[in-house]
C-alpha cells in the first residue's frame, strides 16, 4: 500500500491550495479516507474525512473552507484548501483505513503517507 501526497506549498493568507494523495496497493473505493495535519509542537488533528459511501466530516476549524473528494477512477483523494490562515500551517497526511469510527477515529488496518507541508503566511 502507498500514499504519496502532492500539492502542498507556501501562500499567503486568504490563498487556496488543493492537495492530492494518490493511492496504490489496495481496492481504493472500499476504504475511508482522510486528512490530518500536524503543526510544530502541536499533536497531529483530523482535518476532513471521507467515507466509502461519499459522506463527508470536517473538523469546526475548516468547515465552509475545505472540501474534501475523491476520484475512484484516478485512486486520488483531494483535499481543496480555501481562505486559508496561517494557523492552517502544518504538514498534511493522507490517510486510509477500513472503517471510521467516532470522531477522526480510523479502525483496523490502516496507511499513512509521508506528508506534504502547507505554509501560510499572513
Amino acid at each position: 500500500v502507498q500514499l504519496v501526497e502532492s500539492g502542498g506549498g507556501s501562500v499567503q493568507a486568504g490563498g487556496s491550495l488543493r492537495l492530492s494523495c494518490a493511492a496504490s496497493g489496495y481496492y481504493f473505493s472500499n476504504y475511508c479516507m482522510g486528512w490530518f495535519r500536524q503543526a510544530p509542537g502541536k499533536e497531529r488533528e483530523g482535518v476532513a474525512n471521507i467515507d466509502s459511501d461519499g459522506s463527508t466530516n470536517y473538523a469546526d476549524s475548516v468547515k465552509g473552507r475545505f472540501t474534501i473528494s475523491k476520484d475512484n477512477a484516478k485512486n486520488t483523494l483531494y483535499l481543496q484548501m480555501n481562505s486559508l490562515k496561517s494557523e492552517d500551517t502544518a504538514m498534511y497526511y493522507c490517510v486510509a483505513g477500513q472503517a471510521l469510527g467516532a470522531g477522526f477515529k480510523f479502525l483496523g488496518d490502516k496507511y499513512w503517507g509521508q506528508g506534504t507541508q502547507v505554509t501560510v503566511s499572513s
